[in-house]
C-alpha cells in the first residue's frame, strides 16, 4: 500500500532510460523491453535478486517520436517462451533462456511502417497463436492489417487487411487486440480507425463491425470483460458494446458512449465498473451496463500515460512524475496513498504475488516481499 524511493523496496536495477513497455512477470523471471542506444534488446531478469540472467538484441534503428521511442510494445510469454515485437516491426521469439526460436520482420514482408508516432502495438497471445495488428496510414499507402503467427514456428496462419475509412492520422492506431468470448465461439477484437472490430481467430475473416470512433489516433486499447466490449478512441466516444453480434453491429449492439474517455491510458473493469483516467488525471469510474457516472475525481495533478491496474480489491494508477496513486475500488471514491518514485514514467503497473514492478525513466523497481506461496 505505501513505499517510497527507500521504503518497502525489495531490490531497484538500475536500466537505459525511459520506455513505455510494462515489464512482465512469469514465475522467477521479469522480462524488459527496452533500449539501449540505438537498439531495442529484450532482458530477462532474477525475480528474488533483481540482476540480469541475459540480454539478446532484438533489432536496431530506434528513433523517438515525442516520448516514445521504438520499445514501447510489451513482451508476452506462455511459460516456456517470450516473444517480442519492436516499433521497427521486428517481432522475435526465445525460449526461457534467451535462444532465439524465430524472428520475422513485417516492413521486409509487408511494406513500411506508416504511423505518425511510432508503432506501439504489442502482440496478443492466444492458444498456439499470436495476433499483431497495423493500423496505419498517416504517412503509407499500404494497408492496415492483422496477421496470426504460429507461436512455435513463426509461420503466418493467415494474413487479412483490415479496411477503414479513416482520414489522415485516424488511421493510425497503437492499440492491443484482445480476446471476446461469444457463447461457444471466441473472437480477437481490433480497435482503431473509426471502428472497432471483430475477428475469427481461425480465419482472420471480420464478423462484426461497429463504427463511430473518433477520426483521430486510437490509442487505448479494447477491454473485455465477459459478454462485454469497451473500445476508447481519442477521450471521445468511449463505446460499450455487447458480443455476439454479425456484420454492421453499430445500431444493434453498442449499449453507451462516453465523451470523456482517455487518449492514451486503457480503462480497467472489475466486471461491475469501468475506470477510466483521463490524461491530465481524471478518474471516472462508469456503471459497466449503463454508464452511468457513479463518481469522477481528480487525481494528483500531472499526466498519466500508464494505465490502471486492479489487485485485491484496489486500484493502482502511475502517473508520469513516478506517483502511484493507490484507491479503494468500487464508488465512493476512496484514496488509500500516494506513492512517489520521483522518476519520470510511462510504463504500467505490474503485479504478480504480492509484489507490485514499476519501471520508470532510470530504473525498475520490485515493491514489497515475495509471497512464496
Amino acid at each position: 500500500l505505501r513505499w517510497s524511493k527507500t521504503e518497502n523496496i525489495a531490490w531497484r536495477l538500475s536500466l537505459p532510460p525511459l520506455t513505455g513497455s510494462t515489464p512482465i512477470i512469469w514465475g522467477s523471471r521479469i522480462f524488459l523491453h527496452l533500449v539501449e542506444g540505438v537498439a531495442m534488446y529484450l532482458w530477462c531478469v532474477d525475480r528474488s535478486t533483481g540482476n540480469p540472467l541475459w540480454k539478446r538484441h532484438l533489432s536496431d534503428g530506434d528513433m523517438m517520436a515525442r516520448k516514445e521511442n521504438m520499445s514501447s510494445p510489451s513482451p508476452v510469454t506462455d511459460g516456456q517462451h517470450v516473444w517480442v515485437m519492436t516499433g521497427t516491426g521486428i517481432l522475435k521469439a526465445f525460449d526461457m533462456d534467451g535462444n532465439e526460436q524465430w524472428t520475422r520482420d513485417f516492413p521486409r514482408e509487408y511494406g513500411a511502417f506508416g504511423l505518425n508516432w511510432n508503432y506501439a502495438s504489442s502482440p496478443l497471445l492466444y492458444r498456439d497463436a499470436l495476433f499483431v495488428q497495423v493500423l496505419h496510414g498517416m504517412k503509407t499507402d499500404f494497408p492496415s492489417y492483422v496477421v496470426s503467427i504460429d507461436k512455435i514456428t513463426g509461420k503466418t496462419r493467415w494474413r487479412v487487411d483490415r479496411a477503414d475509412r479513416a482520414t489522415g492520422e485516424g488511421k493510425d492506431a497503437y492499440t492491443t487486440p484482445a480476446v471476446a468470448h461469444a457463447g461457444s465461439s471466441d473472437e480477437i477484437v481490433v480497435s482503431g480507425a473509426l471502428a472497432v472490430t471483430g475477428h475469427d481467430p481461425e480465419t482472420g475473416k471480420e464478423l462484426w463491425r461497429a463504427s463511430g470512433l473518433n477520426d483521430d489516433r486510437t490509442v487505448a486499447s479494447p477491454v473485455v470483460f465477459a459478454d462485454l466490449i469497451f473500445a476508447p478512441s481519442r477521450q471521445r466516444p468511449l463505446l460499450a458494446l455487447k458480443t455476439g453480434g454479425r456484420g454492421d453491429v453499430t445500431n444493434t449492439h453498442v449499449l453507451w458512449s462516453f465523451n470523456k474517455g482517455p487518449d492514451v491510458p486503457t480503462p480497467v473493469t472489475d466486471g461491475s465498473y469501468l475506470y477510466s483516467i483521463t490524461d491530465n488525471g481524471v478518474l471516472y469510474c462508469l456503471d459497466v451496463r449503463t454508464g452511468v457516472v457513479a463518481y469522477q475525481q481528480r487525481l494528483r495533478s500531472s499526466t498519466y500515460s500508464g494505465s490502471p491496474v486492479l489487485a485485491d480489491g484496489r486500484m493502482y494508477v502511475t502517473n508520469e512524475d513516478g506517483v502511484t496513486i493507490v484507491a479503494k475500488v468500487s464508488p465512493p471514491f476512496e484514496l488509500i496513498s500516494e506513492n512517489d518514485l520521483d522518476d519520470y514514467t510511462l510504463s504500467s503497473p505490474a503485479i504478480s504475488d504480492g509484489q507490485i514492478f514499476i519501471r520508470t525513466k532510470n530504473f525498475l523497481y520490485a515493491i514489497g516481499a515475495l509471497n512464496n506461496r
